[in-house]
């Protein structure tokens, strides 16, 4: 019920703010089963057009565990599905918890594999995740401002789904498998990226 809330909420605020986004091929998402949503990270609020793109699924975040040292923004996380996750030593449960959550509800998962705005480098996590809770990985992209600035001057914003990608014929999430994953993934996000604007830059702020 409170994240129904919240993303009317957010909904309501990403139009008053911008005014100008656009959800492409929805029809290629899931719709009655869990998945993992997945995205190069490109803005701080790129989350949130994501989950509202998503719509009307729920879903789960990773947040790094320093966002719940707040406890305002815990509860608010907390009530918003997210779970915290040490970026140096994720430990287990950075696994455990995500399959566990996308096995026994019916909440999906937003993650982005390159862990930070300011990486391109996927990660494996997505594919163990995926893989254990055996599930497929929907891809995304943003194409949109990349500064708050921008976002104001209601310029458009792109989020386009990419058709599922079903990891159940990688026989073990070894080296090789995550690879393979990765390459899956990379592969539909430079499609998704030609298939908006070819021309599109993303410009990693120093």
């Amino acid at each position: 019920m409170f994240f129904t809330f919240m993303r009317g909420v957010v909904r309501v605020v990403l139009f008053i703010i911008n005014g100008n986004a656009h959800y492409e091929k929805k029809d290629r998402i899931p719709q009655n089963e869990n998945y993992i949503l997945v995205a190069p990270h490109r803005t701080w609020w790129e989350p949130l057009y994501l989950a509202v793109g998503g719509s009307p699924k729920k879903f789960s975040f990773m947040a790094k565990k320093e966002l719940f040292k707040n406890p305002f923004l815990r509860f608010i996380l907390k009530h918003a599905n997210a779970f915290p996750v040490d970026r140096e030593k994720p430990g287990p449960s950075a696994i455990k918890t995500p399959v566990k959550t996308l096995k026994s509800t019916d909440l999906s998962l937003v993650m982005f594999p390159s862990g930070t705005r300011h990486s391109s480098e996927l990660k494996g996590g997505v594919a163990l995740i995926a893989k254990m809770a055996k599930v497929k990985i929907v891809p995304a992209v943003y194409q949109g401002p990349l500064s708050l600035k921008d976002l104001f001057k209601r310029r458009r914003v792109t989020v386009r789904f990419g058709e599922p990608i079903d990891v159940s014929d990688i026989a073990k999430m070894d080296k090789e498998g995550i690879a393979e994953v990765e390459r899956r993934l990379q592969t539909s996000f430079d499609s998704l990226d030609q298939e908006i604007d070819p021309n599109f830059n993303y410009e990693v702020k120093k």
